[in-house]
């Protein structure tokens, strides 16, 4: 049951239905939305010819009400059982997850890790008593900054990735990397790898700014089949700084992993590993071309899997396509 505001990804939607020439009729039943609502969504944000769905993301975030209520005040029994849960020494991570699968068809249950950590220490604004932070593994009386990059604006955490994605039922969501080389700056290549086949793309990159990284991933993603093209979960590094544009112009929704949590984009990890057996650490690899990467990706793809029943990622990857 879709809220009863747009969210980013269904402005996608609208942005990629409006481009390709379909009728709002059309993408309104893609999105199991009212046919007035999406028409009134183009009309206010340049029309058919203009609509941009960052635009309209930034112009409804501009003018939405502030300070907006914590979901938590709004839905007193979901505090409670939120409460309960932490006294029982979950994580917010492990609420957030086990709620949406109690619970997969009703969003009133659903509530984010940030939203239930921004409860408990955003002093005068929290649904949570801020004692509650003694339930938690570091116990810390306040939020600790975290160090490194700093956050990326308008990111899409890996908690609000669909549960078909998590549990690998329906092909077509990717995990993506860069792997350094000697001279980190001008030595990178990056990974893709499908979760459900395990099947592997390896493609160059002149250098890991944002700009160069996102032309990249564009161009891999455009040469794959539509119906396996959904989703891409990265980690939060800046090289991703231009994930909505890519969003916007493929129609593949970006997840970010959360900071210090590798094992939340397990695929991409395993997959570095297995390509440093051929690229080993301080090895250069700034002169490997497409034909190179591609020998490599080929031989990891015709490994038979354990985990697939001893088919090669590429055996089950080729099932997916269409039939020639």
């Amino acid at each position: 049951m879709p809220g009863m505001r747009l969210s980013f990804e269904e402005r996608c939607e609208i942005g990629r239905g409006v481009r390709q020439g379909r009728s709002l009729r059309w993408i309104a039943a893609g999105l199991g939305r009212p046919v007035s609502t999406v028409a009134r969504e183009v009309r206010r944000n340049g029309g058919r010819w203009g609509y941009a769905a960052v635009r309209a993301q930034r112009r409804w975030h501009g003018t939405k009400r502030r300070p907006k209520p914590f979901k938590l005040e709004r839905h007193p029994r979901l505090a409670r059982r939120v409460e309960r849960l932490l006294q029982r020494r979950w994580s917010p991570e492990q609420i957030a997850q086990r709620l949406r699968r109690d619970h997969p068809r009703d969003p009133r249950w659903w509530v984010s890790a940030e939203t239930i950590y921004q409860s408990i220490y955003v002093q005068g604004r929290g649904a949570l008593r801020h004692e509650l932070h003694r339930h938690l593994r570091r116990r810390h009386p306040a939020r600790v900054p975290q160090s490194g990059t700093g956050r990326l604006p308008d990111m899409v955490m890996i908690s609000q990735r669909p549960a078909e994605a998590r549990d690998r039922a329906v092909p077509g969501h990717w995990e993506g990397d860069l792997i350094e080389g000697a001279q980190a700056s001008r030595s990178q290549i990056g990974i893709l790898t499908e979760r459900t086949t395990r099947y592997l793309i390896l493609f160059p990159l002149a250098d890991k700014t944002a700009t160069t990284v996102r032309e990249a991933l564009e161009r891999e993603v455009r040469r794959l089949p539509e119906h396996v093209r959904r989703s891409l979960t990265w980690d939060q590094g800046k090289e991703l700084a231009q994930h909505v544009r890519f969003t916007v112009d493929t129609g593949v929704q970006v997840y970010f992993c959360d900071p210090g949590h590798p094992w939340q984009r397990g695929t991409a990890e395993n997959t570095v590993g297995l390509v440093r057996q051929y690229l080993p650490r301080g090895t250069s690899l700034a002169g490997l071309d497409r034909r190179a990467l591609n020998a490599i990706a080929t031989e990891l793809n015709q490994r038979p899997r354990k985990t697939l029943g001893w088919d090669t990622p590429a055996e089950a990857y080729t099932r997916l396509l269409p039939s020639q």
